[in-house]
Protein backbone atom coordinates (compact mmCIF):
# COMPACT_ATOMS: atom_id res chain seq x y z
CA UNK A 1 0.00 0.00 0.00
CA UNK A 2 2.81 2.37 0.90
CA UNK A 3 4.79 1.60 -2.21
CA UNK A 4 1.47 2.02 -4.19
CA UNK A 5 0.85 5.45 -2.74
CA UNK A 6 4.97 6.26 -3.29
CA UNK A 7 4.10 5.74 -7.14
CA UNK A 8 1.38 7.78 -7.44
CA UNK A 9 2.94 10.73 -5.64
CA UNK A 10 6.23 9.88 -7.74
CA UNK A 11 3.71 10.23 -11.17
CA UNK A 12 1.26 12.80 -10.03
CA UNK A 13 4.79 14.77 -9.11
CA UNK A 14 5.86 14.26 -12.48
CA UNK A 15 2.94 15.55 -14.38
CA UNK A 16 2.92 18.73 -12.72
CA UNK A 17 6.71 19.26 -13.99
CA UNK A 18 5.58 18.40 -17.25
CA UNK A 19 2.58 20.97 -17.17
CA UNK A 20 4.96 23.61 -15.51
CA UNK A 21 7.71 22.98 -18.36
CA UNK A 22 4.89 23.33 -21.10
CA UNK A 23 3.67 26.97 -19.60
CA UNK A 24 7.29 28.01 -19.89
CA UNK A 25 7.65 26.54 -22.95
CA UNK A 26 4.87 28.85 -24.41
CA UNK A 27 6.40 31.79 -22.32
CA UNK A 28 9.44 31.63 -23.93
CA UNK A 29 7.82 31.55 -27.26
CA UNK A 30 6.40 34.35 -26.31
CA UNK A 31 9.23 36.12 -25.28
CA UNK A 32 10.92 35.27 -28.93
CA UNK A 33 7.82 37.02 -30.61
CA UNK A 34 8.21 40.29 -27.88
CA UNK A 35 11.89 40.65 -29.08
CA UNK A 36 10.86 40.29 -32.97
CA UNK A 37 8.56 42.98 -32.58
CA UNK A 38 10.59 44.88 -30.71
CA UNK A 39 13.72 44.64 -33.16
CA UNK A 40 11.41 45.12 -35.97
CA UNK A 41 10.42 48.73 -34.29
CA UNK A 42 14.07 49.34 -34.13
CA UNK A 43 14.84 48.01 -38.09
CA UNK A 44 11.84 50.48 -38.84
CA UNK A 45 13.35 53.41 -36.76
CA UNK A 46 16.98 52.81 -37.98
CA UNK A 47 16.10 51.55 -41.36
CA UNK A 48 17.95 48.74 -40.58
CA UNK A 49 17.72 45.92 -43.13
CA UNK A 50 19.87 43.48 -41.32
CA UNK A 51 18.23 44.11 -38.58
CA UNK A 52 15.06 43.10 -40.06
CA UNK A 53 16.48 39.90 -41.92
CA UNK A 54 17.57 38.56 -38.70
CA UNK A 55 13.77 38.63 -37.85
CA UNK A 56 12.55 36.68 -40.64
CA UNK A 57 14.93 34.02 -40.00
CA UNK A 58 14.17 33.91 -36.54
CA UNK A 59 10.69 33.54 -37.67
CA UNK A 60 11.89 29.72 -38.28
CA UNK A 61 12.77 29.24 -34.75
CA UNK A 62 9.30 30.57 -33.44
CA UNK A 63 7.65 27.88 -36.23
CA UNK A 64 9.78 25.14 -34.46
CA UNK A 65 9.07 25.81 -30.85
CA UNK A 66 5.04 25.92 -32.01
CA UNK A 67 5.94 22.46 -33.16
CA UNK A 68 7.57 21.22 -30.27
CA UNK A 69 4.82 22.48 -28.04
CA UNK A 70 1.89 20.89 -29.94
CA UNK A 71 3.68 17.57 -30.06
CA UNK A 72 4.39 18.02 -26.55
CA UNK A 73 0.67 18.95 -25.58
CA UNK A 74 -0.32 15.31 -27.64
CA UNK A 75 2.24 13.22 -26.00
CA UNK A 76 0.85 14.89 -22.62
CA UNK A 77 -2.99 13.84 -23.88
CA UNK A 78 -1.78 10.40 -25.10
CA UNK A 79 0.24 9.24 -21.77
CA UNK A 80 -1.37 11.07 -19.04
CA UNK A 81 -5.31 10.93 -20.22
CA UNK A 82 -5.67 14.92 -18.23
CA UNK A 83 -8.91 16.29 -16.78
CA UNK A 84 -10.67 19.24 -15.80
CA UNK A 85 -8.12 22.06 -14.90
CA UNK A 86 -5.25 20.18 -16.44
CA UNK A 87 -6.81 19.57 -19.91
CA UNK A 88 -8.12 23.08 -20.12
CA UNK A 89 -4.44 24.00 -19.50
CA UNK A 90 -3.19 21.92 -21.73
CA UNK A 91 -6.14 22.86 -24.16
CA UNK A 92 -5.11 26.61 -23.93
CA UNK A 93 -1.47 26.24 -24.21
CA UNK A 94 -2.30 24.66 -28.08
CA UNK A 95 -4.18 27.44 -28.94
CA UNK A 96 -2.14 30.23 -27.44
CA UNK A 97 1.10 28.80 -29.46
CA UNK A 98 -1.01 28.70 -32.63
CA UNK A 99 -1.52 32.60 -31.67
CA UNK A 100 1.43 33.26 -30.86
CA UNK A 101 3.31 31.69 -34.19
CA UNK A 102 0.57 33.70 -36.51
CA UNK A 103 1.75 37.16 -34.24
CA UNK A 104 5.25 36.38 -35.85
CA UNK A 105 4.10 36.02 -39.18
CA UNK A 106 2.47 39.18 -38.79
CA UNK A 107 5.19 40.55 -37.51
CA UNK A 108 7.40 39.20 -40.20
CA UNK A 109 4.98 41.24 -43.13
CA UNK A 110 5.99 44.22 -41.03
CA UNK A 111 9.53 43.69 -41.31
CA UNK A 112 9.64 42.93 -44.73
CA UNK A 113 9.21 46.44 -45.56
CA UNK A 114 12.31 47.21 -44.52
CA UNK A 115 13.87 44.29 -46.52
CA UNK A 116 12.40 45.17 -49.57
CA UNK A 117 12.72 48.87 -49.32
CA UNK A 118 9.37 49.43 -48.54
CA UNK A 119 9.08 51.70 -45.94
CA UNK A 120 5.99 54.40 -46.18
CA UNK A 121 7.52 57.72 -48.21
CA UNK A 122 5.79 59.58 -45.71
CA UNK A 123 6.97 60.84 -41.81
CA UNK A 124 3.55 61.10 -40.62
CA UNK A 125 2.49 57.81 -41.83
CA UNK A 126 5.98 56.05 -40.21
CA UNK A 127 5.70 57.64 -37.21
CA UNK A 128 1.88 56.58 -36.90
CA UNK A 129 2.86 53.02 -37.70
CA UNK A 130 5.71 53.61 -34.69
CA UNK A 131 3.23 54.77 -32.55
CA UNK A 132 0.89 51.44 -32.45
CA UNK A 133 3.49 49.07 -32.84
CA UNK A 134 4.81 50.49 -29.37
CA UNK A 135 1.34 50.42 -28.12
CA UNK A 136 1.23 46.58 -29.40
CA UNK A 137 4.48 45.56 -27.39
CA UNK A 138 2.93 47.03 -23.63
CA UNK A 139 -0.33 44.97 -24.67
CA UNK A 140 1.71 42.50 -25.74
CA UNK A 141 4.06 42.74 -22.52
CA UNK A 142 0.93 42.69 -20.61
CA UNK A 143 -0.67 39.75 -21.88
CA UNK A 144 2.21 37.42 -21.37
CA UNK A 145 2.71 38.74 -17.70
CA UNK A 146 -1.16 37.98 -17.16
CA UNK A 147 -0.44 34.53 -18.76
CA UNK A 148 2.53 33.65 -16.34
CA UNK A 149 0.46 34.30 -13.37
CA UNK A 150 -2.82 33.56 -14.73
CA UNK A 151 -4.33 36.35 -13.52
CA UNK A 152 -8.12 36.96 -14.99
CA UNK A 153 -7.88 40.95 -13.75
CA UNK A 154 -4.72 41.87 -15.50
CA UNK A 155 -6.11 39.72 -18.70
CA UNK A 156 -9.40 41.79 -19.02
CA UNK A 157 -7.34 44.65 -18.39
CA UNK A 158 -4.83 43.58 -21.48
CA UNK A 159 -7.90 43.04 -23.17
CA UNK A 160 -9.31 46.25 -23.18
CA UNK A 161 -6.16 48.40 -24.52
CA UNK A 162 -7.11 46.63 -28.07
CA UNK A 163 -9.90 49.66 -28.37
CA UNK A 164 -6.72 52.17 -28.33
CA UNK A 165 -4.73 50.45 -30.72
CA UNK A 166 -8.47 49.56 -33.12
CA UNK A 167 -8.51 53.57 -32.53
CA UNK A 168 -5.32 54.58 -34.01
CA UNK A 169 -5.82 52.19 -36.84
CA UNK A 170 -8.49 53.66 -38.30
CA UNK A 171 -6.97 57.03 -37.81
CA UNK A 172 -3.43 56.22 -39.63
CA UNK A 173 -5.84 54.01 -42.44
CA UNK A 174 -7.74 57.57 -42.96
CA UNK A 175 -3.59 59.36 -43.02
CA UNK A 176 -2.44 56.75 -45.04
CA UNK A 177 -5.39 56.98 -47.62
CA UNK A 178 -5.04 61.11 -47.80
CA UNK A 179 -0.87 60.45 -48.11
CA UNK A 180 -1.63 57.97 -50.98
CA UNK A 181 -4.19 60.60 -53.11
CA UNK A 182 -1.34 63.12 -53.31
CA UNK A 183 1.66 60.09 -54.62
CA UNK A 184 0.43 57.97 -57.28
CA UNK A 185 3.96 57.07 -58.09
CA UNK A 186 4.46 54.76 -55.08
CA UNK A 187 1.34 52.68 -55.26
CA UNK A 188 2.34 49.46 -54.69
CA UNK A 189 4.81 50.78 -52.55
CA UNK A 190 1.51 51.92 -50.52
CA UNK A 191 -0.34 48.84 -50.84
CA UNK A 192 2.64 47.13 -48.72
CA UNK A 193 2.50 50.01 -46.32
CA UNK A 194 -1.23 49.25 -45.80
CA UNK A 195 -0.95 45.07 -45.06
CA UNK A 196 1.76 46.40 -42.32
CA UNK A 197 -0.52 48.58 -40.75
CA UNK A 198 -3.33 46.25 -41.14
CA UNK A 199 -0.67 43.59 -39.27
CA UNK A 200 -0.11 45.50 -36.14
CA UNK A 201 -3.85 45.81 -35.69
CA UNK A 202 -4.22 41.85 -36.16
CA UNK A 203 -1.46 41.67 -33.79
CA UNK A 204 -3.35 43.39 -31.09
CA UNK A 205 -6.30 40.71 -31.87
CA UNK A 206 -3.93 38.00 -31.50
CA UNK A 207 -3.74 39.35 -27.72
CA UNK A 208 -7.38 39.89 -27.51
CA UNK A 209 -7.31 35.96 -28.10
CA UNK A 210 -4.67 34.96 -25.94
CA UNK A 211 -6.30 36.83 -22.76
CA UNK A 212 -9.44 34.95 -23.95
CA UNK A 213 -7.98 31.90 -23.01
CA UNK A 214 -6.24 33.17 -19.73
CA UNK A 215 -9.90 33.31 -18.63
CA UNK A 216 -10.57 30.21 -20.34
CA UNK A 217 -8.09 28.62 -17.85
CA UNK A 218 -8.91 30.37 -14.54
CA UNK A 219 -12.74 30.41 -15.17
CA UNK A 220 -13.21 27.05 -17.40
CA UNK A 221 -15.70 29.14 -19.40
CA UNK A 222 -15.27 29.79 -23.00
CA UNK A 223 -15.81 33.61 -23.98
CA UNK A 224 -14.87 33.75 -26.96
CA UNK A 225 -16.01 35.79 -29.67
CA UNK A 226 -18.11 38.08 -26.69
CA UNK A 227 -17.75 41.91 -26.33
CA UNK A 228 -16.22 42.78 -23.07
CA UNK A 229 -19.59 43.79 -21.30
CA UNK A 230 -20.77 39.97 -21.82
CA UNK A 231 -17.61 38.64 -20.98
CA UNK A 232 -17.90 39.73 -18.05
CA UNK A 233 -21.39 38.81 -17.66
CA UNK A 234 -21.09 35.63 -18.39
CA UNK A 235 -17.82 35.45 -15.67
CA UNK A 236 -19.69 36.40 -13.27
CA UNK A 237 -22.43 33.63 -13.37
Amino acid sequence: MKRHLELNTHISGKFNQELENLTNSVLTMGGEVEQQLINTITAIRENNASLAERVLLNDLKINSMEVQIDDECMRIIAKRNPTASDLRLIMTVSRATTDIERIGDEICRIAKLVTKDKLPPSDIVLGGMLMIAEKVVIMMRGTFDAFARQDENSAIAVYEQDDAIDKKHKELLKQTANEMQNDHTEMQKWFDVLWAIRSLERIGDRCKNLCEYILFLTYGKDVRHSSMKKIVKKLMK
